[in-house]
Parts: structure tokens; sequence; C-alpha cells
């Protein structure tokens, strides 16, 4: 039979499908159309089976490009996710600008991609946070029409429509870098960047998801507005306990938890707190903290800074599996990488920098850091 099996924390969390066959499904789907069916699947159950995915594809009947694209009017393409491409682009009946992004579905053995449909789930369980970019519907076409970009082939795509936000981290430091008018970035908006990235990543979280891909470029900004918000879930993958193994290929080289980059294969909430302390240091600095070129060389960075990690400080390091013997660096000031920061600012940047995992401050405790007392909490 199907059951239904309700997560413990929030409404929002996504309901597992255990025990189901196909045939169970058809007869189920029976009472639901093609096309909401294969909606009600994707957004309301947590993916385990090929069969289930091959699945949505033989009972959904999507429509033609034409007749669900037409109503955007793509303007520039601003990207490229994890898993597609990324345009922005206007609705014409009510003129919202969105961003569209296109992920093309290619039908393998494995049916539906599962990064696409890692991707939806999540989303539409944690864009309801102010904090994580809004998902506002998704379409799914059969690319029918060259006038949607497409090839005309035939093929099956999604469109995620986003809201719209225009620009990112990384373009927005990058303009106080090198752009006609180079300054810092006020304290008062990295403390208030820092506070809501922090915000969006203990929402994400609580709902147990890791993100495992933060960076600048994944963190839109709305300037006028003041606002950050976490996007490109294309790597983000519910956890549990006890841990499990996950992929060693995760997070941009230049934000990669240390954990990570020694091989390590069972990780958790820590990775993401690495890469939101290299952000912080990265938004104080203006250029990142660590920007290594390889894997070797990512760790000598990060060696050179926070010091050799030994047993002592991190048990179990080198048990780890890439672990080897490096020149014994110690630890340097953590202030002298930013000046202008103040001492409770670094005070939490080391917090999240931590070497031991275990040890690595939380989102929900960072956001109880003195550095945030002098913020105004009621705006969030």
């Amino acid at each position: 039979m199907i059951k239904i099996q309700n997560c413990e924390e929030g409404n929002t969390c996504i309901r597992r499908a255990v025990g189901a066959d196909e045939g169970q499904i058809k007869d189920f789907g029976r009472h639901l159309s093609s096309l909401s069916f294969f909606f009600f699947l994707l957004f309301n159950f947590r993916i385990h089976s090929c069969k289930i995915r091959n699945l949505f594809f033989k009972v959904s009947n999507p429509p033609t490009g034409r007749f669900s694209m037409e109503k955007y009017e793509k303007l520039e393409k601003v990207g490229e996710g994890t898993y597609g491409k990324v345009y922005k682009a206007k609705d014409k009946t009510t003129g919202q600008l969105v961003a569209l992004k296109k992920t093309r579905l290619e039908m393998d053995e494995e049916g539906v991609p599962p990064t696409a449909l890692r991707e939806v789930s999540l989303l539409q369980m944690l864009s309801q946070s102010l904090y994580v970019v809004r998902l506002l519907c998704v379409e799914h076409i059969v690319d029918g029409n060259k006038k949607n970009g497409g090839s005309g082939n035939g093929k099956p795509l999604l469109y995620l429509v986003f809201e719209y936000l225009d620009t990112d981290l990384k373009k927005f430091i990058d303009s106080h870098r090198k752009g006609p008018n180079p300054r810092p970035l006020p304290p008062t908006l990295i403390q208030s960047f820092l506070f809501q990235l922090c915000k969006g990543v203990a929402h994400c979280h609580s709902h147990g998801v890791l993100h495992r891909d933060l960076k600048p470029q994944n963190l839109l900004v709305d300037k006028d507005k003041g606002i950050l918000k976490i996007a490109d879930l294309g790597l983000g993958r519910a956890f549990t306990v006890p841990l499990k193994s996950y992929t060693h290929e995760i997070v941009t080289l230049w934000y990669r938890a240390p954990e990570v980059l020694l091989g390590s294969t069972h990780y958790s909430t820590a990775v993401d707190m690495w890469s939101v302390g290299c952000i912080f240091a990265e938004m104080v600095r203006r250029q990142a903290l660590f920007p290594g070129d390889s894997e070797f060389q990512q760790l000598l960075h990060i060696f050179r800074l926070l010091g050799t990690p030994t047993e002592k400080h991190w048990p179990g390091v080198c048990s780890l599996r890439d672990w080897h013997v490096y020149p014994q660096w110690e630890p340097q000031n953590l202030s002298r990488a930013v000046p202008s920061l103040e001492p409770d600012g670094v005070d939490l940047l080391s917090k999240m920098l931590k070497y031991d995992p275990a040890e690595r401050i939380s989102a929900k405790a960072a956001l109880e850091h003195p550095f945030f007392d002098s913020l105004d909490k009621s705006q969030f």
C-alpha cells in the first residue's frame, strides 16, 4: 500500500512515500489528472525509487512550450545553476520580473534527473522562508517550439520560476572592490547580510537540509532593500541521523570545509557553517579568505592561517582518508586576516572556522552571538 509518513518537524516537511509498487501508484493516480498527479508526487514525496521516477513521465502529459511559456518574455541569460541555465524574464500579464531556471530532463534509466527532483522538492519545502529564494511555480513542458529558446526537438523541460533579485553577493562584493568607487562594505550591511544568511541556513538545517554549495554566487541580493537570500539548492540534500555517507565533490573549492577536503564522507550541518565563515570573511576583506587552486593548495591556505590541525584539537583528523604528513604551522592571529572586523566579529568568525566539526558553531547559535547585539532584529 501507499504509506504516508509525516515528518515530525513543521507542516511544510516533505512526506515520504514508501512501500508502493508501480501498479499501486498507477491505481492511486487514476483519481487525479495525469499532470496534477505528477506534481502531487513531485512536491509531496521524497523520491526513493527509480520506478517512481520513471512513472512520473508515464502518467504525465505536459503541454507543449507555446501554451505555457509564451506568457514569459525572456530578457537575458543571467547565468547557469548546478543543473540548468537561468534567464531574467518578465511575466507579460503582470509585468513581474522573474528568474527562469531551465532544466532539460534527459530520460534515462533513472527517469527524471535526481538533481532536478531534489531541488524542486527542497525548494517547495524551504522557500516559505524570507531568506530562501522563493519558487513561484513550475512549468513542465515539451520543447516543441524554438520561440521559447528551445531546440524544437520535443524533449521534456522543467522551468522553475523564481522571484527575481537583481544581483548576487559575488557581484556585489566585486562592485565594492573594483568598481568606479572602490570602498569597503559598510559594517552594518555585513552584519545584516550575515544575520540573514544565518537565518536562511538555520531554516534549512531545521528542516533537515544541507545546502552543500554555499558561496557568494549562490546568495542573491536586493541592493535597494538590503535583502540577501539563499539560492541554488542543486546540491542540497536531506540529512538523517545517523549521518550518511555523502559525495566528496561538494562546494566550490574556496568554501569547502577541511573535513571534506581531507576525504571525510560522513558530515552534516558543519560543512555549511564553514562556508558561511568563509563568506563572512570575504565580505569584510572583499576577497576570498582561502583562494586555493587545488584541494592540496586549499588545505595549505587553511593550515597557514589556522595552524596545522592535530589530534588534540581535532580528534580523528589523522585517520581521515586523505590525511598526509603536512608542514607544521602554528595558528596565526585571525584578526590580521580581517583587520577591519571588530573583536566580536573575529570571535564569531573563529567559531565558524573551528577545525573539529563538532565544535563549529551552529547557524542557530550564531544568531545569538554578541556580534549581532547592535543589530535591530525586529526587521527580520
